[in-house]
This record gives structure tokens, sequence and C-alpha cells, in this order.
């Protein structure tokens, strides 16, 4: 009966840490939307000329991807301070913020 109790015990100790971690990714996943919904950053559409215009040269234009096929289009990213752009030939198909702290996944930089 005690090693029964012993194994429900350790179970729930495990089952409440693993959802304790869920918890936070989530949390740390909808701050993450809602500071990209509220930055000023360009929007979708955008020509990599407008970019330049509006929000002025980036600190790094990183090394070209894809293009291979026609199926695979030429992508560029352009890396402001605070987040980084990115463009299917020369138009703006996304901006994410980048990291909010050194732990935190998101975009890769191969500066």
């Amino acid at each position: 009966m005690n090693t029964r109790f012993l194994t429900l015990a350790c179970g729930f100790t495990v089952a409440a840490f693993a959802c304790g971690n869920l918890a936070h990714a989530d949390t740390l996943l909808m701050q993450r939307v809602q500071q990209e919904r509220g930055m000023h950053a360009p929007h979708r559409g955008m020509s990599m000329a407008q970019v330049e215009h509006r929000f002025g040269a980036p600190s790094a234009k990183l090394s070209p991807a894809g293009g291979d096929t026609p199926r695979h289009p030429v992508i560029h990213r352009w890396v402001y301070p605070g987040y980084t752009v990115y463009f299917e030939r020369t138009h703006v198909i996304d901006s994410v913020a980048n990291h909010a702290s050194p732990t935190e996944v998101g975009p890769k930089h191969d500066s």
C-alpha cells in the first residue's frame, strides 16, 4: 500500500512540474504575440525600397536563402535593433521581434 501511495505521489509531482513548465511557455508565447502586434515595423507587402525609406538602413543584411527553384523563392533578411524583416524576393512577408532574452528561442542570425 505504501509503495502504491509513493508511486502516485511521485506521478502527481512530475505532472505538476510538467504543467507548470507548459503554463510558463504559454505565457511567454502570449507576451511575444502581444509584443509583435504592438511593434512599429514594416508590414506585409512593402517593398525593400519602401522599408529602407521609412525605417532607415538595417543594421545588417543577412545572406539570402533559397532561390534554387521557382517553388523556393529567394528570402532576404534585414536585421533592425528590435526586429528582423523577412522578404520574399523584394517584398515583406513578415516582421518578427528579435530575442527578448539570451535564453529565448527565436529567429537565428548569421551575423
